[in-house]
């Protein structure tokens, strides 16, 4: 019973060293003044950007959590070295963050001139 119990927590600190799912990171902050001098044309621009930089990050982000939880499973049932091949919270991550935190300011740049830009979440 004891061994199991190991087995188990060894098993979810392993896992909790995988990288993050994109859409629980959250975005850091980004000042709105950066985009207050924009005209909501260039508003649209900019968050079409940040909103093309921002899918392709995430996606990198799933590619990099499914390799880590093949790499886990490998190392856990049959060759633990490959456990040194996870990503865990990477640069990857970090750059979705702080796409997410823009979107953010973008976003409240636009209310604050009425554009209407409102990112999708999803």
């Amino acid at each position: 019973m004891k061994i199991a119990n190991v087995a188990v927590i060894a098993g979810m600190t392993v896992l909790a060293a995988c990288a993050p799912r994109p859409e629980t990171i959250q975005g850091t902050y980004t000042p709105t003044a950066v985009y207050e001098n924009l005209s909501c044309e260039q508003l649209v621009a900019e968050a079409q950007t940040v909103s093309n930089r921002a899918h392709d990050a995430a996606n990198l982000e799933r590619r990099h959590r499914t390799q880590d939880t093949v790499a886990v499973a490998a190392g856990v049932v049959i060759f633990w070295p490959a456990l040194f091949f996870t990503h865990g919270a990477d640069a990857t991550a970090a750059q979705v963050a702080q796409l997410r935190g823009e979107m953010e300011a973008i976003e409240r740049a636009a209310a604050a001139k009425n554009c209407g830009i409102v990112f999708n979440r999803a």
